[in-house]
């Protein structure tokens, strides 16, 4: 029992609703679309899942035997950081973790394909093994894209692009432009949550040799980045629903412009580590709520 809460902290369960937030956009428009398997779904959001927390676990390990996750660094303490969970115990969590992720695919795919259609399945496949690999890799290895300021790039793509369009797809089996707006702007907002855990840790993150995006361009300009990546993201969905308008529904997603207004204007007054991090649970929320209003708003009627 005394196990089970720091494993709990390390799979860091309030990553999880924005991790899914592409695969509710996505189901949405495949709904909208007159398209929708129920087993598709609950596999896509368990496979993501997993994805996520293989993604958590490794950013733990990674972080943890380098020293990065130390006394400076503010925000929840890490299970290696406090001894509570061992390096050689969190990687053979990775190890079954990876196991995991690798039959919830499989039965994602043949939920999605059947038998049929090997040429999606193997490109599936292909997508999936690049998942993980960008799940282990932000912070492990000799040299761990996170720690080149090249993490935003990749939560850009999965979080977005991939989460988003892949799960339009594997209701679809075709690629329309329909979506690419909204993935785009998802993950723009995914980008967001990044840069603010990135800007709460620029010190410490700078002090253990941890280069990211905000740690090079510095605070003020990564607040300047910030605004950018969270109104852009808007200005992109309300260009989106003029473009595809069919009824007022279509503007529902407007509500969570609300606390994401707020959240910028918080993220303008912040001073210290402490006020970028109690911003990350509020920005996770309204993106995963942002989600959830936008692909509702098509399927109503």
């Amino acid at each position: 029992m005394k196990k089970i809460k720091p494993w709990l902290s390390a799979m860091r369960l309030r990553t999880l609703p924005l991790s899914v937030s592409g695969i509710i956009l996505g189901s949405c428009f495949a709904y909208y679309n007159g398209h929708f398997n129920p087993w598709v779904l609950v596999l896509a959001i368990l496979t993501t899942i997993s994805l996520q927390v293989l993604s958590n676990l490794a950013n733990d390990y990674g972080d943890g035997i380098k020293g990065t996750d130390n006394d400076e660094r503010v925000g929840p303490i890490r299970a290696i950081q406090s001894g509570e969970i061992t390096p050689d115990e969190m990687f053979n969590a990775i190890r079954h973790n990876i196991l995991i992720v690798i039959v919830l695919t499989l039965a994602l795919l043949w939920a999605a394909f059947g038998t049929g259609n090997f040429l999606y399945i193997l490109l599936f496949m292909i997508l999936g093994g690049f998942s993980v690999y960008a799940a282990l890799n932000y912070t492990m290895g000799d040299s761990p894209y996170g720690y080149r300021a090249l993490g935003d790039v990749f939560v850009f793509i999965f979080f977005g692009l991939l989460s988003t369009v892949g799960s339009y797809f594997l209701y679809m089996h075709t690629l329309d432009h329909v979506i690419v707006l909204p993935a785009i702007a998802l993950g723009l907002l995914s980008v967001g949550v990044l840069n603010l855990n990135n800007m709460r840790d620029i010190q410490s993150d700078a002090n253990a040799g941890k280069i990211t995006l905000a740690v090079k361009l510095g605070m003020a300009r990564a607040k300047n980045y910030h605004f950018v990546l969270i109104v852009g993201a808007m200005v992109i969905t309300v260009v989106f629903s003029i473009l595809y308008y069919v009824e007022p529904y279509n503007f529902i997603y407007v509500l969570a412009f609300l606390p994401l207004i707020i959240h910028l204007k918080k993220i303008k007054a912040a001073v210290n580590p402490n006020d970028f991090d109690s911003q990350l649970k509020v920005l996770a929320l309204s993106t995963f709520l942002f989600s959830i209003l936008l692909g509702i708003g098509y399927i109503l009627y």
